[in-house]
C-alpha cells in the first residue's frame, strides 16, 4: 500500500485554515522575539530519523507477543510501511537493517524500491546476542568477549558480512551492541573480557570502507544483569578511541540506570568528537523501549538543547545517526513510530527556541534563576504548528496521525497482507 500525495492533499484541505491561524500566530511572536522561522522550518524539514527494520511489525517481551495484524513479513514490504511513515511526516527518510533479521534477497530491487520512495540506507546493525540457524558456534557465553576464540572469530566474521552487506546498499556505519557480560560474580575476568572485546572491535574495525563509521553501543544491564561488558559511555569511549578515530559512542536512551544525566554525556562526547548517534526511545525502570517522549519529555528537550549547542560549537564532532529504538508491545506499530517522530522533531524545534546567547550571559553572571527561566520559556512554547508548516511544506500531512487512522491505512494493509503474517525481529 502506498499513501500518495494527492490522499494527503485532500485530507489537509480539511485543516488549512485552523493550522494557517495558529501558525501565523506562532511564527509573528517568533520573529519579534528575534527567531528565524525559516530556518527553524529548514533545519526541521531536513532533519531525517532512520526507522529500524524490526519495528514495523508488533513488538513483544520475554513473556508475549501479541500481533497488530498486517505486518510485514518481508523487507520489501518493510520498505513500504517506512514509505508510509516519511510520506505522512516527511521525517522517516531512512531505514536501518539488522542483520540476519533482514538481509536483502535482491540488492537491486530493494535500493531501486527505497529510492522510488525517498528512502536511504542508514546504519545497518550486527546480531550477536541470539544463535543463528546452522551457526557452528555458540553466544551462550558471549560473542566478542568470549574466552574462546572460535566464538570470537565467527563473531568478527559476523560483523564484517553486515558491513558487506550495508557496503552493497549505501550504508556508511555499522552498529554494534553486545549482550557480552556475567550473570554471577566469578563468571568472568572482568579485564580478559574488556581486552577481547577491544581486540575483537580492531579486527571489525579493520574491516571498515573508508568513508565507514563504528558505532559502539552500551547498555547496564540485561540479558546479563551482574555484569555487561560495555556497560557505560565511559567503557564503549574507550572501545572507540582503542579502534580509531572512525569509532564513535552511540547513545540508547534508554541504556542509561535511572536518573542518569544523559544531557551531559552528549555534551562531553561532543566536546571530544566522539558522538556517533542516538537511538531514540523513553523509559519508566530501565530499557522499556517506550514511545519517545512518552515518559520524559523534558529530558528529551534537554538532551537536544546540548545537541543544538554542540551541533553549532562543536565542528570536531561528525555528522549524527539518528534512529528510533523502540517496542510497541500493544500499539499499532506505526501510530507508535508517528508519534515518536513527532516528539523527537518536538523537542528540536524547542532547543531551537533556546536563546545560547542569553543562556551563556546568564550562566557566566551565576544567574540560576535566569537560566531556568530561558530553558523552560522554549520548552513551554507550543512548536506544532512549526511541525506541521514543515510537513506542509515538504508534502506531509498536516496531522499524521489522524491521516493515517482516516486512510484507514492499517485495514489496507490486513486486507493486502492477512492477519497472521510476522515480522521478523523481536
Amino acid at each position: 500500500m502506498n499513501v500518495t500525495k494527492q490522499q494527503i492533499q485532500d485530507e489537509n484541505k480539511k485543516h488549512l485554515d485552523a493550522h494557517h491561524n495558529s501558525y501565523n500566530y506562532l511564527a509573528d511572536s517568533l520573529t519579534k522575539n528575534g527567531h528565524n522561522v525559516d530556518h527553524i522550518l529548514k533545519q526541521l524539514s531536513d532533519f531525517q530519523v532512520a526507522i529500524p527494520s524490526w519495528a514495523l511489525g508488533a513488538g513483544g517481551t520475554r513473556f508475549g507477543r501479541f500481533s497488530f495484524y498486517g505486518e510485514p513479513s518481508t523487507l520489501e514490504q518493510k520498505i513500504d510501511d517506512i514509505g508510509i511513515l516519511h510520506s505522512l511526516t516527511q521525517t522517516a527518510g531512512a531505514v536501518s537493517l539488522h542483520i540476519p533479521w533482514d538481509i536483502p534477497s535482491d540488492y537491486k530491487a530493494i535500493k531501486e524500491k527505497a529510492d522510488q520512495l525517498d528512502i536511504k540506507f542508514d546504519a545497518v546493525n550486527s546480531n550477536t546476542f541470539q544463535d543463528q540457524t546452522n551457526a557452528k558456534e555458540s553466544y551462550k557465553f558471549g560473542s566478542l568477549s568470549n574466552t574462546s576464540k572460535a566464538v570470537r572469530d565467527q563473531a568478527i566474521q559476523h560483523n564484517l558480512d553486515v558491513i558487506d552487506i550495508g557496503n552493497k546498499l549505501g550504508s556508511k556505519a555499522l552498529t554494534v551492541w553486545l549482550a557480552d557480560g556475567s550473570s554471577f560474580p566469578g563468571q568472568n575476568n572482568f579485564q580478559t573480557a574488556f581486552q577481547n572485546t577491544q581486540d575483537s572491535l580492531i579486527e571489525i574495525y579493520q574491516g571498515l570502507p573508508q568513508d565507514w563509521k563504528l558505532l559502539v553501543e552500551y547498555k547496564p544491564y540485561e540479558p546479563n544483569f551482574y555484569s555487561t561488558v560495555i556497560q557505560d559511555w565511559g567503557a564503549s569511549l574507550m572501545l572507540a578511541n582503542g579502534c580509531g578515530d572512525k569509532a564513535y559512542t552511540l547513545v540508547d536512551l534508554g541504556h542509561h540506570l535511572p536518573n542518569t544525566n544523559i544531557e551531559q554525556i552528549v555534551a562531553i562526547l561532543q566536546l571530544k568528537g566522539k558522538l556517533g548517534g542516538f537511538h531514540f526511545n523513553d523509559s519508566k525502570y530501565g530499557d522499556d523501549d517506550l514511545t519517545v517522549g512518552s515518559i520524559k519529555p523534558y529530558a528529551l528537550f534537554l538532551i537536544f538543547n546540548e545537541l543544538v549547542y554542540g551541533i553549532e560549537n562543536n565542528p570536531q564532532n561528525p555528522d549524527l545517526a539518528w534512529m528510533i529504538d523502540a517496542s510497541h508491545n500493544i500499539k499499532d506499530p506505526l501510530e507508535d513510530l508517528i508519534q515518536s517522530l513527532e516528539a523527537i522533531q518536538e523537542a528540536y524545534a524547542k532547543a531551537m527556541l533556546v536563546d545560547q546567547v542569553a543562556l551563556k550571559a546568564a550562566q557566566m553572571d551565576n544567574d540560576v534563576v535566569k537560566c531556568q527561566e530561558l530553558l523552560q520559556e522554549a520548552y513551554r512554547t507550543d512548536v506544532r504548528p512549526l511541525l506541521a508548516a514543515a510537513r506542509l511544506q515538504t508534502g506531509g500531512a498536516i496531522n499524521p496521525i489522524n491521516s493515517y487512522r482516516l486512510l484507514s491505512v492499517r485495514d489496507q494493509l490486513i486486507k493486502e497482507r492477512g492477519k497472521n503474517t510476522i515480522a521478523t525481529g523481536l
